[in-house]
């Protein structure tokens, strides 16, 4: 009966060794991601506004608008509770309504029939360590006392607030005719 007996060298054993350590250091150092920093102050962009026709609740026809915009809040804490759940109605979504007269745009007056009300925005949570609330909002304006005569044009100023009362920079619409259909 003959024996063979294989023999490893130490170098090849220290070679396979580090090979199979420097692939765990990279699957490791792979996973494991840096939590991303934003302040607490939320932050709005606008991105559009889409003019169209449509039909109040009481089948009216009448004109409608989409306003359309990014946000990002670092602390989480955007939105607020229904007002069944904590008996309060308060808002976190204002507006400032401009008009164009006479080639400028002026702020329009608290008893013009085309202001908007402030809105607010539903609760938002997320779990986890990672906070950050980011996405799209879409608010649904409704004319019911535009005619198709009128010719206005418009401009919005908007800003929110978060649970903690931090306000987020003001964003301002591009000019919008709401007599022609369409997206600005």
């Amino acid at each position: 009966m003959v024996f063979v007996q294989k023999q490893y060298v130490a170098g090849e054993i220290m070679k396979k060794a580090g090979f199979y350590i420097t692939l765990i250091m990279l699957v490791l150092s792979g996973s494991c991601t840096r939590i991303q920093q934003l302040p607490p102050e939320p932050f709005i962009e606008y991105r559009d506004f889409t003019v169209f026709d449509t039909i109040d609740i009481l089948g009216n026809y009448c004109k409608g608008g989409r306003l359309k915009f990014y946000f990002e809040d670092g602390d989480g804490n955007l939105g607020l509770a229904s007002p069944e759940d904590t008996g309060l109605d308060t808002t976190n979504l204002f507006f400032t309504l401009y008009r164009k007269t006479d080639g400028e745009m002026v702020q329009v007056p608290d008893d013009d029939s085309m202001k908007p009300s402030s809105y607010r925005i539903p609760y938002m949570d997320r779990e986890g360590q990672n906070k950050i609330l980011k996405g799209t909002i879409n608010i649904t304006f409704i004319y019911l006392f535009y005619e198709p005569a009128d010719s206005d044009t418009v401009m919005y100023e908007f800003w929110l607030k978060d649970r903690n009362d931090n306000f987020s920079n003001t964003e301002i619409t591009t000019e919008i005719p709401l007599s022609v259909n369409g997206t600005y």
